[in-house]
């Protein structure tokens, strides 16, 4: 075990009274799952677990970027009392694998072929050393708009495609006092739009420079100040009282027809759909115009912890019942996202659904598949963190684009 570790597990041991101990045989789950959709695409694997006898401890840390839960997870294992499973994004993942604190599930994953089904791109951040150590529920893409199909229809709008569409879409809700673009003021969510109009903007070739390789030159360019200049017009637009809105709130401005778009990943189909709204009928969802073919995704995983010993069998049954392909589509329906295994069938998914797995097939087979620079899958937490800072200061005000670019660019080599 790392030395590491062993010092986490063994020290702050007065913060364990406070956080309490999981009873055997039971798994205690800390996720960051607690809107409407969320939760009850989590309640599918809550009755799995309870139909093979096993019970769920839940520990719900309200906040989507998973930050809030990811602080928690630390004073936990700090004071060696880690959960039993946890979910986590990307990068995060690697790290802690990194710390010898994440449970060997290779045994299982071999026993039930995940090496076959689960795409490439997802195993970066599932295996570490070779070994797999957390368990892929899903995969999400973040470069979505959801709109509300009458208020569209009211002022004659059709999706855009382009960014030259959109902004004339965005100016003729605003000019018909309608808000138009419904956000959340925090930094994760100031950050997935940002993700979205850099893709836009430049294209793959400029996404990967800047968010994967970090390249300085694409970083500091002209096409980067441009995507500032695109988020300042996006500012514009969102109503006066965005500053702190979790996202879900904002997903149900546009489900109530309080505002025409949204910006968010296809997790927010979760709540339409949680609202009784029907794809196409009451709601649309499309790419963000001017990403065309390209998919930014992220993939929520359930990371394992080491309990002091192999891995239990309540967390192995875990781990089989995430990745079973029966759960995989009864999740993902529920949850807006697509299976984590390219062997589920889309039978029972709705239109939108059937669509970003489509999207998800072809963009990985032509190499427009991107790990997402917002939700932590194109950048270690450190630079992605830093780039937080700067697209929300920019996002509110503090700097001008010109000044967000160089401010990037000293963020990021800070960071690295």
């Amino acid at each position: 075990m790392n030395k590491t570790y062993k010092h986490l597990k063994l020290s702050a041991a007065a913060l364990a009274l406070s956080v309490g101990v999981a009873q055997a045989a039971d798994v205690e789950v800390l996720h960051w799952w607690t809107s409407g959709g969320e939760a009850a695409a989590l309640n599918v694997l809550k009755q799995d677990l309870e139909g093979q006898g096993i019970g769920w401890q839940d520990m719900p840390v309200a906040g989507g970027g998973g930050t809030e839960a990811m602080t928690v997870l630390r004073a936990r294992v700090t004071a060696g009392n880690a959960p039993t499973a946890v979910q986590m994004l990307g990068f995060d993942i690697l790290d802690w694998a990194k710390e010898g604190a994440l449970a060997d599930l290779n045994a299982t994953a071999a026993a039930e072929g995940w090496d076959a089904v689960v795409p490439e791109a997802l195993q970066a951040f599932a295996k570490h050393d070779g070994k797999w150590i957390s368990a892929p529920v899903n995969v999400h893409s973040t470069n979505w708009v959801w709109a509300n199909k009458a208020v569209l229809d009211a002022n004659g709008i059709s999706a855009p495609t382009t960014w030259e569409e959109f902004v004339a879409a965005v100016e003729t809700l605003h000019d018909a006092g309608v808000t138009a673009i419904a956000h959340g003021g925090q930094a994760w969510q100031d950050a997935t739009v940002f993700d979205a109009v850099a893709m836009s903007t430049g294209g793959p070739d400029f996404y990967k420079a800047a968010f994967i390789d970090l390249d300085p030159t694409a970083l500091g360019s002209d096409t980067m100040k441009e995507a500032f200049d695109r988020m300042a017009f996006i500012r514009d637009h969102v109503d006066e009282n965005f500053s702190g809105r979790d996202w879900n709130l904002a997903t149900a401005m546009v489900i109530n027809g309080e505002a025409g778009f949204q910006m968010m990943g296809d997790w927010a189909k979760g709540e339409f759909l949680n609202a009784g709204k029907v794809p196409g009928e009451d709601f649309l969802c499309f790419r963000f115009p001017g990403t065309g073919s390209q998919v930014t995704f992220n993939a929520d995983q359930f990371a394992m912890f080491d309990q002091g010993g192999p891995v239990s069998a309540e967390q192995a049954a875990l781990a089989s019942a995430i990745l079973s392909p029966s759960f995989q589509s009864a999740f993902n329906v529920v949850k807006g996202s697509v299976p984590a295994r390219t062997d589920v069938s889309d039978e029972a998914f709705d239109a939108c659904a059937k669509q970003g797995m489509k999207d998800l097939a072809a963009a990985s087979a032509s190499g427009n598949l991107f790990g997402s620079m917002a939700h932590g899958h194109a950048a270690p937490a450190s630079v992605k963190n830093a780039i937080y800072d700067v697209v929300t200061a920019h996002f509110n005000g503090e700097y001008d684009s010109a000044t967000a670019v160089t401010e990037l660019v000293e963020a990021v080599s800070i960071a690295q």
